[in-house]
């Protein structure tokens, strides 16, 4: 067993802004991260094209075809503040979705233990019909419900641990009842929902708070006192992971003050909830995380944890 690591050059074609956080950039900095010599026994493959019945599976038909319409023949179209497409973004953001649901087949047939799927634009914002924060397409909830209509999985657990809400996912899990969410994020901060007292149509959501300025050893805590427990008590067959990195201190867009090893902690804590309920099967999906240097020593950490436990 091994773990895999999904992506594509797709991913370069997505265009923001100059100056814009979510930047081709940051697969730069993955892939020099990822070059170094600890990291040749990854499972290393291209990333599918995600298809139309995949994205139907979160995203009615009409929000397909508006986000296709938007796309510009040349240069760069907004489509809201913070989110906009290029020439290229439809096939990037498809090979998110497609990567992110390969990897759910590789773990679920064995052939690899776990899986990290390094694309971007990234997904944890987009709601059913709306593209938000940077956001296009829910890749980790079409994960998500990819495994339960594909595979017959019954539980599944959803952990977002960036700095923001994952609201995208939120209201795509939220009437799910196979499917448990867990975010932990900044509060207050962007997109301002997150609140305790939001709890998905079935008790099938969980959301940890963060004040700014929250470290490393209060993070493990919350998690070693809120949500491990609850992830062994809801027993998932596959657990799927929101990983994004901006809750790293260095990061420009939030006060968090996490760093690598706390990183690693959490992906080690996943991993075991994951060996003691569903034979080790868990797939990472790369989200936030906007300081470069940051972002590749974090995701580094990530993947160094990931393939200790799959060995």
């Amino acid at each position: 067993m091994t773990t895999a690591y999904l992506t594509h050059p797709d991913a370069l074609s997505h265009q923001t802004p100059a100056g814009h956080p979510e930047q081709i950039a940051r697969m730069t900095a993955i892939a020099s991260a990822l070059n170094a010599p600890e990291f040749a026994g990854l499972m290393r493959l291209d990333a599918p094209l995600g298809t139309e019945d995949q994205l139907l599976l979160c995203h009615p038909e009409q929000y397909i075809s508006r986000i296709r319409k938007a796309l510009p023949a040349a240069g760069i179209y907004q489509l809201d503040a913070d989110t906009h497409v290029s020439p290229g973004s439809m096939n990037a953001a498809l090979r998110g979705v497609g990567g992110a649901c390969q990897a759910v087949n590789l773990v679920m047939e064995g052939t690899a233990q776990n899986a990290f799927v390094g694309l971007r634009p990234p997904g944890h914002h987009a709601e059913r019909a709306t593209p938000m924060g940077f956001c296009l397409f829910g890749t980790v909830a079409i994960a998500a419900c990819h495994a339960m209509e594909r595979h017959g999985l019954q539980r599944v657990a959803v952990v977002d641990f960036d700095v923001h809400h994952g609201n995208g996912t939120q209201d795509l899990l939220w009437d799910e009842q196979r499917a448990f969410f867990v975010s932990s994020h900044q509060m207050p901060l962007w997109p301002g929902t997150g609140k305790a007292e939001e709890r998905g149509a079935f008790s099938n959501v969980m959301n940890i708070p963060l004040p700014p300025g929250t470290d490393g050893a209060s993070f493990r805590r919350i998690y070693e006192d809120m949500v491990l427990p609850q992830l062994d008590r809801f027993a998932p067959e596959l657990v799927l992971v929101s990983a994004g990195f901006d809750a790293h201190r260095d990061d420009p867009l939030a006060q968090l003050e996490l760093l690598e090893d706390d990183f690693a902690w959490v992906t080690g804590a996943l991993c075991d909830i994951a060996a003691r309920h569903c034979a080790g099967r868990l797939v990472s999906v790369l989200e936030g995380g906007y300081d470069l240097d940051a972002l590749g020593r974090s995701v580094a950490a990530h993947i160094r944890v990931l393939m200790e436990k799959g060995a």
